[in-house]
């Protein structure tokens, strides 16, 4: 099977975890561009060498395609780009007819665009330093309220954030136009770090009036239409561990729990059903009660504080109790029980709905892995407790900034290779230069 896959930048969670995912079957060809063409931080992706390479692919089954990376030069870049709508159409105009001779079948998602509710511009425009609260606030009372002040906001500075959000809205009505060609296989709009009310909740009701389909979250979206790429039926039945509290609203979300689960299994191409009798997995949700932690915000939560028992079926694990972070309570009992023989994978990293999207991934692909790689799955799993567990969880939260953390790791190499049968020999790297990300290479 071969698979186009055109991330939305250069982050491991973007990256690397595609290809370690798909790795654990040795049938599964990942074609995927070099690193360096693509965005990161400070730069935007080379959006010509990316239509090159595409253009120089040979014939595929899939293409699981970010839109913003070929329109934008990234996620990122899509709040930060100048480019006027006629000249972003035009790229995409070009994109579209290479792309449509090399594979008939493309899964694509683009994102609305984001409102961040902080004055931080490290992935906005330079003003969001000053007004990036208060644009939040006009955003979210337009939405709610139908009117809003707009808090001292320089006339220049919100028609500029306004004509930009416009731009981008406009750019993803011309999808649902292509998409009414019959280009797409599936279509997502992503919605990435959402309040309950917001510009950009209010375009994406607008999108589905239309007819388009949106998504809670970004990061994860490429990995779940990974998931439904793989078009093999696959029965989950999802555990709680506090089944009580499935209703409550995740950090950085929209939905609840529940909804956000149940959407990353349908968007997956997975089948839920209502007893563990009749599932092939077990999907395990570690989920909080009354409201989501995360750790080195210092929003504190009840860990988990219940026995675990696993389940003699295949199983997998999210681990959401806490964002940007693994259960520390939780992941200590699961180490100490974990099967690996039916273990089909733990995730616990960043938003529940990255948490879920990737997870799931991992669990269609090996399920259904024509060409079974173990070595694979053991080396993904691994870099995962290392990073959502080891790293986000406890590491992360001793350093200032970017450092040699490799002292601080070894208790927990030590306590993996143990678990998973397997000597540990890894080094870490910051690709963007911020404590937020880790890259763990084994």
């Amino acid at each position: 099977m071969k698979i186009c896959f055109i991330p939305i930048d250069n982050r491991p969670v973007c990256y690397n975890l595609a290809k370690d995912i798909c790795a654990i079957d040795e049938d599964i060809e990942l074609l995927i561009p070099p690193k360096e063409y693509l965005g990161s931080l400070t730069k935007t992706a080379d959006r010509k060498m990316l239509i090159k390479w595409i253009s120089e692919l040979p014939n595929c089954d899939v293409a699981i395609i970010s839109l913003d990376t070929i329109a934008y030069g990234g996620l990122i870049p899509s709040r930060r780009s100048n480019d006027t709508y006629e000249e972003i159409k035009s790229i995409m105009n070009s994109f579209r007819n290479i792309i449509w001779e090399k594979c008939k079948n493309i899964y694509a998602f683009s994102s609305i665009m984001r409102i961040s509710n902080n004055n931080c511009n490290e992935e906005e425009k330079e003003y969001w330093e000053d007004f990036g609260k208060k644009i939040f606030e006009y955003s979210y009372n337009m939405d709610k309220n139908g009117i809003a002040e707009n808090n001292s906001i320089p006339e220049n500075i919100l028609g500029d954030y306004l004509n930009t959000r416009n731009r981008n809205f406009n750019i993803n009505r011309m999808y649902l136009n292509w998409q009414k060609d019959k280009f797409f296989n599936t279509l997502i709009f992503s919605k990435d770090d959402c309040a309950e009310y917001g510009l950009n909740v209010q375009e994406a009701r607008e999108l589905e009036k239309l007819g388009g389909q949106t998504k809670t979250g970004a990061d994860e979206i490429p990995l779940s239409l990974l998931a439904r790429a793989i078009n093999k039926d696959l029965n989950v039945f999802i555990e709680y561990t506090e089944p009580e509290y499935k209703d409550k609203i995740s950090n950085y979300e929209d939905v609840s729990i529940e909804k956000s689960i149940i959407g990353q299994l349908n968007l997956g191409g997975f089948n839920v059903v209502n007893t563990p009798k009749n599932a092939d997995l077990i999907l395990i949700v570690n989920n909080f009660i009354k409201k989501q932690g995360e750790l080195v915000m210092g929003w504190d939560t009840e860990p988990f504080d219940k026995t675990l028992d696993l389940p003699q079926k295949p199983y997998a694990i999210a681990d959401v109790r806490y964002a940007n972070g693994g259960d520390n309570a939780f992941v200590e009992q699961l180490l100490d029980k974990i099967k690996t023989e039916n273990f089909y994978g733990y995730s616990g990293w960043n938003t529940s709905a990255n948490t879920l999207g990737s997870l799931l991934a991992c669990t269609k692909v090996k399920y259904n892995a024509k060409k079974y790689n173990n070595i694979a799955f053991k080396k993904l799993q691994i870099i995962r407790f290392l990073d959502d567990w080891a790293y986000q969880a406890n590491v992360r939260g001793q350093i200032e900034k970017p450092c040699d953390i490799k002292t601080l790791m070894k208790p927990y190499e030590k306590r993996l290779s143990q678990v998973f049968d397997s000597s540990i020999k890894a080094d870490y790297a910051y690709p963007w230069n911020r404590k937020f990300e880790v890259e763990v290479c084994l």
